[in-house]
C-alpha cells in the first residue's frame, strides 16, 4: 500500500473513533441522568469529558493494563449496561472491558458478562437522598460545591441546599461569591451555570436552588425553615476543630450529622478506603476527614505496612502555599510562615506523620515528618523514607502498588503514574488523594530502605476524599464495580 493510502486508513480510522467516542458522550450521560449509574475509566471521570479527553483516558488505560483498551470496546460494554435493569451504581467500565477480554470465551455476549459482573448489584438497597450543607465556602468548600452539583444527577444521593456564610449578604457579596464559584485561577470555569437570587438569598446553581444563609454561630440557624432535614454539616471554616466546638452544630435544628476538613481532636480522623469502615455512622455523628497531606501518604503507608512491615521513616512533604500564609513579608504568629508565600520555600511543621497512626495504629510512632512550603498555588508532593521489615526491590515495589491501584479496597485512593515527565502542574485535578510516582522510586542496596514518591492535588484530590466519607457517614454509597 501507498504511503498516502496508508494516511487515509489512518484518517478514516481516526475519524471512527472520534465518532464512537461521541456516541460513548451519549451514553454515559444518559446512564448518569436516566438511571444515576456513572461510570469511570480506572476511577478516571468521565462525566462532562469531551472527546480528546476520553480518548487520551482510554491510551492511559491501555498502558496501565498492558493491553489494548479500545473506544470500540467501551462503547460494547457501555449499551450492554444500558439495556439491563442495574439500580444506581459506580461502575469501572475500564476494568470490565479489561476482564471481558480475558474472560470472553466463557460468555456469549457482552450483555451476558456484565449480567454476570453486575448480579450483586441487585443485593444492594435502595438509598435514601441526604440534604447538605456547606459551613463556609473558601477554596475546599467552593471545590465540594462544584463537585456535588456537578454529579446531582437525579438527586438520588447529596443534595447541596444551603452554604453558611459570615456578613450580611447584598447583590454585590452573592455576586461575588458566585464569580468565586463560576471561576478559578487553578481549577478553571466551572462546567455549569451559577446565577444570584437576591430575593431568596440563594444561588442558583444548574438551575437548582442552594440557600445562602448568613450566621455568627452555628447553633444559630434553623435549617428546617429551608426545607432542610436531617442534613449532613461539612463544616470547612477551620474555625471549630474539637468535639465540644463541632457538636454546636447539632444543635441547629435540622442537622443530624458533621463533617470537619480538616484534622479533629476528640472525634475519628478518617481516611476513607483506610479506616472509613471502623465506625458506624449510625452511632457516630461527628467526623474529621483529617488533611490533606494525610490523605495522600496514609493509602500507599498502608500498602508498604500491610506487605513488608514499616520499621520507622521519614516525610516530607513539599506543599504548596496556602491561604494562612502571608502575601508579602508581615508578621504571622507562626515562624517563617509570615515571608512571601510565592517568593520562598518556607520550612514549617506538619502533623501529617503522626496523624497516620490515628488511620493506621502500627505506625505509631515509627514517623517523622516536616513540610517545606513552595511557590505553587496547588499540587504537592510527598518524599518517603522508609527502613522495611522485608526486603524487596524496584520491580516489587512497583507491582504490589499498582495491584492496590488496580483492584481492592484503595482503587479510589491510589493512582498509578507511569509517566517519565510528570511535573506538579500535571496532577492538578486528579480525584484520587495518593498519586504514586513509580517512575521517582528509588530501593537502596539490600532492599529494606525505599523512597517514595507520592503527589497530590492538595485541593481538588482531598475534595473528592471528604465527598467518599461524606457519602459513607450519610449512607448514599451505591454499588460499585472496581
Amino acid at each position: 500500500m501507498s504511503l498516502n493510502g496508508t494516511y487515509e486508513n489512518e484518517l478514516a480510522f481516526q475519524a471512527d473513533r472520534r465518532k464512537a467516542t461521541v456516541e460513548f458522550i451519549k451514553i454515559v450521560s444518559d446512564l448518569w441522568y436516566d438511571k444515576s449509574i456513572e461510570l469511570v475509566l480506572f476511577r478516571n471521570e468521565l462525566i462532562d469529558r469531551n472527546v480528546s479527553d476520553i480518548l487520551n483516558l482510554h491510551e492511559y488505560a491501555g498502558e496501565f493494563v498492558q493491553k489494548p483498551i479500545s473506544i470500540f470496546d467501551s462503547v460494547e460494554i457501555a449499551q450492554a449496561i444500558k439495556t439491563l435493569d442495574v439500580p444506581p451504581a459506580k461502575l469501572d467500565i475500564g476494568k470490565l472491558t479489561f476482564e471481558f477480554h480475558l474472560e470472553d470465551q466463557k460468555y456469549s455476549n457482552a450483555t451476558a458478562f456484565v449480567a454476570d459482573k453486575l448480579k450483586g448489584a441487585r443485593k444492594i438497597e435502595s438509598i435514601k437522598p441526604k440534604d447538605v450543607v456547606l459551613y463556609g465556602f473558601g477554596r475546599i468548600g467552593r471545590l465540594l460545591a462544584r463537585e456535588l452539583m456537578a454529579k446531582t444527577g437525579k438527586g438520588s444521593q447529596m443534595r447541596l441546599r444551603a452554604i453558611v456564610t459570615r456578613g450580611n449578604i447584598d447583590q454585590v457579596v452573592l455576586e461575588k461569591r458566585a464569580s468565586l464559584l463560576r471561576n478559578d485561577s487553578v481549577h478553571g470555569d466551572f462546567s455549569g451555570t451559577v446565577i444570584t437570587d437576591l430575593k431568596n438569598s440563594a444561588l442558583i446553581i444548574n438551575g437548582t436552588t442552594v440557600n445562602v444563609i448568613s450566621a455568627n454561630a452555628p447553633e444559630d440557624i434553623d435549617y428546617t425553615k429551608y426545607g432542610i432535614k436531617d442534613a449532613l454539616v461539612i463544616d470547612n471554616t477551620g474555625a471549630f476543630r474539637d468535639q465540644e466546638a463541632l457538636s454546636r452544630h447539632l444543635k441547629s435544628k435540622g442537622v443530624s450529622r458533621v463533617l470537619l476538613t480538616a484534622p479533629g481532636k476528640g472525634v475519628p480522623n478518617i481516611v476513607h478506603g483506610v479506616n472509613h469502615l471502623d465506625y458506624d455512622p449510625d452511632k457516630v455523628d461527628i467526623f474529621s476527614a483529617a488533611s490533606c497531606t494525610t490523605n495522600a501518604i496514609t493509602p500507599v503507608l498502608k500498602v508498604i505496612d500491610d506487605t513488608f512491615g514499616v520499621k520507622h521513616g521519614h516525610l516530607e512533604t513539599i506543599h504548596s502555599y496556602t491561604n494562612d500564609q502571608n502575601l508579602v513579608d508581615n508578621f504571622h504568629n507562626k515562624y517563617r510562615r509570615g515571608r512571601a508565600a510565592a517568593l520562598n520555600m518556607v520550612i514549617t511543621e506538619t502533623g501529617a506523620g503522626s496523624a497516620v497512626s490515628k488511620a493506621l495504629p502500627s505506625l505509631e510512632g515509627k514517623l517523622t515528618s516536616n513540610a517545606i512550603r513552595v511557590p505553587v498555588p496547588n499540587g504537592s508532593l510527598a518524599i518517603l523514607n522508609l527502613e522495611l521489615e522485608k526486603a524487596t526491590s524496584l520491580d516489587g515495589i512497583n507491582t504490589i502498588m499498582k495491584k492496590y491501584a488496580l483492584e481492592g479496597n484503595l482503587v479510589e485512593q491510589i493512582k498509578f503514574e507511569l509517566s517519565d515527565e510528570l511535573v506538579s502542574s500535571d496532577i492538578v485535578g486528579c480525584s484520587a488523594p495518593a498519586i504514586y510516582d513509580s517512575k521517582a522510586t528509588i530501593v537502596r542496596d539490600g532492599g529494606k530502605n525505599i523512597i517514595l514518591y507520592v503527589w497530590y492535588d492538595n485541593e481538588y484530590g482531598y475534595s473528592h476524599q471528604v465527598i467518599r466519607l461524606a457519602k459513607y457517614i450519610s449512607k448514599v454509597r451505591r454499588f460499585t464495580y472496581y
